[in-house]
């Protein structure tokens, strides 16, 4: 078992590069489902547990990956299996995604239901309800769910909720399904404009990406395609996030301003200068942050995965602030962690009062889920000492090479075999 040991208090100075995507690599890598031709994936963040995870569930049904540095290729290998195996699904939620395009292809597939996670419930019903609406029929079995459809048509989905993961399926099985489907209540988050310009380059037909209303037109068979994944924002956030955290100057390469406007909104009301360029954006940050409350909200509001790491700065602004989380229900596990290197966290149901403090102190913590590891790392690259954080496989989902980064800025960051 990992850990990440931080020596905190030294500012954060020079550049850190962004990687790929993973919320937009996962379902473009698992919508090769959808045809036989090889396709290559550029800016694909290989090392992330949860992309390896996708790299097995890929093989497990039937396709062959080959990987070169960040580029992945997919191609046919054999016949397509139509069942996901549950040891690989329960690793990772969104291996749920896989069953969307082989339903459209082949009319039958069979799916462990995902579970809960640290976060939340995150139930699919959204997901089936989907299918549902497109003329699939469902079954539970011993732990799986059944969806059958002598051949999905293509009709309208209206969601109750923008789910980015269910806005995705949908749109993956729609691009194998001849006709018009349109899906009203859509998420708008940028992976969802990635996967329907991977799902344009396979030879479907997308309009409205990135609105609340999506058209999809389908063909029965699609082709190959190339395509580069877009920088991951999230990670993009949290660098600038630490960058504030630990003041200094940090420049974060390759983040996308456009797609963190709620964030640097908040960013600058709360004393930070950020800087915007091509291609990048710099962070400038001295002293402690003015208290500044947020809400979780989907694309365009504040995004619920920089709900932590934003906490863990607000820690140490100079008075009270809270944090209202609106999209998952348990999303406030890391308050007790940052209480243990002296934070003061108020939690009731779903938000959290912060009232801050001078500074923070090294301590032994561990992470609870992907996000939560993240504010883990903010506070303790602000903290006085030294700070020990445990089951860093959890940032491993969704930080690649994370020390590593974060020492080439200047940080004291290491990982050591517990």
């Amino acid at each position: 078992m990992d850990q990440l040991i931080i020596e905190g208090g030294r500012p954060l100075r020079g550049g850190v590069r962004v990687s790929g995507s993973k919320n937009a690599a996962l379902p473009i890598l698992i919508a090769t489902l959808l045809t036989d031709e090889p396709c290559v994936i550029d800016n694909v963040p290989v090392l992330l547990r949860d992309l390896r995870t996708t790299f097995r569930l890929l093989e497990s049904l039937g396709k062959r990956v080959e990987i070169s540095g960040g580029q992945v290729r997919v191609s046919a290998h054999g016949s397509l299996k139509t069942q996901a195996p549950y040891e690989i699904v329960k690793q990772m939620r969104a291996s749920v995604l896989a069953a969307g395009p082989l339903l459209a292809r082949f009319g039958l597939v069979r799916v462990p239901i995902p579970g809960g996670c640290a976060i939340g419930l995150r139930p699919i019903d959204i997901h089936l309800k989907g299918f549902k609406a497109l003329g699939a029929r469902e079954i539970a079995d011993h732990g799986d769910i059944i969806l059958s459809a002598a051949r999905l048509k293509a009709g309208r989905v209206k969601f109750k909720f923008p789910s980015v993961g269910a806005t995705q399926h949908i749109m993956m099985a729609a691009a194998a399904v001849e006709g018009l489907t349109v899906v009203e209540n859509a998420a708008r988050e940028p992976e969802i404009n990635d996967l329907a310009g991977f799902l344009e380059r396979l030879g479907a037909k997308v309009k409205g990406a990135g609105t609340s209303r999506v058209e999809i037109r389908g063909r029965r068979t699609l082709g190959g395609a190339t395509h580069s994944v877009i920088p991951d924002r999230i990670e993009a956030g949290t660098f600038l996030l630490a960058g504030a955290a630990a003041t200094g100057r940090l420049t974060v390469i390759g983040a996308e301003a456009a797609h963190l406007r709620a964030v640097t909104a908040k960013m600058r009301a709360a004393g930070a200068k950020i800087e915007e360029s091509v291609g990048s954006m710099t962070v400038t940050m001295t002293g402690r942050p003015k208290p500044v409350s947020i809400a979780t909200a989907p694309y365009p509001g504040f995004p619920t995965d920089l709900q932590a790491p934003w906490l863990a700065w607000m820690c140490l602004a100079k008075g009270r602030s809270r944090v209202a989380e609106t999209v998952f229900e348990n999303r406030f596990l890391h308050a007790a962690e940052l209480a243990r290197m002296g934070a003061r966290i108020a939690v009731s149901g779903g938000t959290a009062i912060i009232d801050g403090v001078e500074s923070l102190s090294g301590a032994p913590i561990m992470a609870s889920d992907i996000r939560a590891g993240a504010a883990l790392i903010v506070a303790a690259l602000a903290a006085k000492g030294r700070t020990t954080i445990s089951r860093v496989y959890h940032i491993d989902r969704g930080y690649e090479r994370v020390e590593k980064k974060l020492r080439g800025a200047g940080a004291r960051a290491r990982r050591v075999t517990a």
